[in-house]
């Protein structure tokens, strides 16, 4: 589903016009992108929490040219979904 999908279906079931879906979504990625910039996590109850994870300092070989690297300390942003949203997905998708 891209977010043009996303805004149709919010604009289907609530009956709002897709402009303004559009900016309630784009507000909405614009908020948690924020957030989570300055380091503040967004906990969104029974769907799931957008966190930042430090990953450590580790050493990278590139094999192709035989050398070592050291990728420094960073942050990465992650969304860690509810066990109830888990459980769902696990009971309802089928392949």
């Amino acid at each position: 589903m891209t977010k043009a999908d996303l805004v149709n279906e919010i604009a289907k079931n609530t009956g709002i016009e897709k402009v303004t879906v559009l900016k309630a979504v784009e507000s909405f990625m614009d908020s948690v992108k924020s957030s989570l910039e300055k380091g503040d996590n967004v906990y969104l109850r029974g769907f799931g929490t957008f966190a930042v994870k430090k990953r450590a300092q580790k050493t990278a070989r590139n094999i192709t040219k035989n050398t070592t690297m050291i990728v420094p300390e960073h942050y990465i942003p992650s969304f860690k979904p509810t066990a109830e949203f888990v459980d769902n997905v696990k009971k309802n998708v089928k392949k």
